[in-house]
């Protein structure tokens, strides 16, 4: 069961509205942000409550008291937020619930819950069926029909180049897209993610399919219970049959204009027409593990999705330990109920190393302080290890996480 959180905390999040008038905010903290002639910039009057009063309304949230550092002012995106990946506290948001088109961010919901499903030694041979409904220009890494692949190495596709032909070919192992879009919904409302409706499992744009920043925070933070999950989600580059694949991730593999981030060690990236950019990153500095997520930064710069997140990241690191919460992460439905965490499998297991399995896997790197955007610096991996799991595979809320303990320094690929 997880450690439960001081009465006075859960009581300031549940009567937060009531009291937004003796909390010390930010002037501009409960406006909505300037409309624009998009017909979707302005976020409903009314949104979910869920994880706190404050996540519902429209606008920033934050407490700003003495000691507290300001919030980034050229941040664009229209939802985001910045939270503790451990204690599940959020430092400060912006429309968290605000439903949105994900791109393929929702690929972490869709590697939550098939990836505890097949071995990563399993090998499919792929049909043509496989591939069937593979959206014109769809991200993919390169599936051919006829050709063989491990587990392993089409979740190294999904997963640095967000392939959308590996997540087909998945499904197919899993049932098919029906089944695997009503699992994955299933899972959601598991999580209590639910401004998620899932149409397709790659995040490719549908009619309907919308998720938020909070859920996608919610989903990560699940995911990041496994430690495959992390372990590809982590990965840098890899070979991919002859060829060798790098992670779209900008803050993971660096770019021209986007350093590569210090304590960087996941999660997904997006980019669609409707969605625009999306991104969830998880992040590690001084012992304290942070999630950000960002959505469809107005501001059209190169890579500004990561500039933003990068920015609250800094935030957030900063804010830790001063800043009061305006919500919290809410946990799964069968662990808020004392159960365990469906798919918290052996993927979870401890003690081995980023990218075990083979296919020439190399690990998350860090940056040490003052690299430039090459990216040569400290390498800090991922690794398994000290994941301890209660009544044998229970979501760990309130407990240490197994990023901070396990960051281990390498050579950077």
């Amino acid at each position: 069961m997880p450690a439960p959180k001081p009465a006075g905390r859960r009581s300031l999040l549940v009567t937060s509205a009531a009291l937004l008038s003796l909390s010390v905010t930010a002037p501009t903290a409960l406006a909505a942000p300037t409309p624009s002639t998009s017909p979707s910039a302005t976020p409903p009057a009314q949104m979910s409550t869920l994880g706190g009063a404050r996540l519902g309304m429209p606008g920033t949230q934050v407490n700003l008291a003495p000691g507290v550092p300001v919030l980034p002012k050229d941040v664009t995106a229209r939802s985001w937020i910045v939270s503790d990946a451990e204690s599940g506290e959020v430092l400060a948001a912006h429309n968290a619930h605000w439903r949105l088109p994900p791109a393929s961010t929702l690929k972490m919901l869709f590697a939550d819950t098939v990836l505890p499903r097949f071995p990563k030694g399993t090998r499919h041979k792929v049909a043509p069926s496989d591939l069937k409904g593979v959206g014109a220009g769809s991200s993919v890494v390169g599936i051919k029909e006829g050709s063989s692949y491990s587990v392993h190495d089409l979740w190294l596709g999904v997963f640095l180049r967000s392939g959308n032909d590996a997540v087909h070919v998945l499904s197919a192992m899993n049932g098919g897209i029906e089944q695997t879009v009503q699992d994955m919904q299933d899972h959601a409302e598991e999580l209590q993610a639910l401004d998620t409706t899932v149409v397709s499992p790659d995040g490719y744009d549908a009619p309907g399919q919308v998720s938020s920043a909070y859920d996608l925070t919610l989903i990560a933070r699940s995911g990041l219970q496994k430690k495959d999950f992390r372990d590809y989600c982590s990965t840098v580059s890899a070979k991919f049959g002859s060829a060798e694949i790098r992670n779209t991730n900008r803050l993971l593999s660096g770019d021209s204009d986007v350093p590569v981030y210090r304590g960087i060690a996941g999660v997904k990236n997006g980019n669609t027409t409707h969605a625009g950019a999306t991104f969830t990153g998880v992040a590690e500095r001084n012992g304290k593990v942070l999630l950000v997520t960002v959505m469809n930064p107005e501001k059209r710069e190169h890579n500004e999705v990561y500039k933003e997140t990068a920015k609250l990241f800094d935030w957030g690191f900063q804010a830790a330990g001063k800043v009061n919460p305006v919500g919290e992460l809410v946990p799964p439905k069968s662990a808020a109920a004392g159960g365990t965490q469906p798919g918290a499998s052996a993927s979870a297991s401890a003690g081995q190393a980023v990218g075990a399995g083979g296919s020439g896997a190399k690990p998350a790197a860090s940056a040490s302080a003052g690299s430039g955007s090459s990216g040569a610096g400290i390498a800090l991996a991922v690794a398994g290890g000290l994941l301890v799991l209660l009544g044998g595979a229970a979501f760990l809320v309130n407990r240490r996480w197994p990023l901070p303990d396990l960051m281990r320094r390498r050579t950077r690929p």
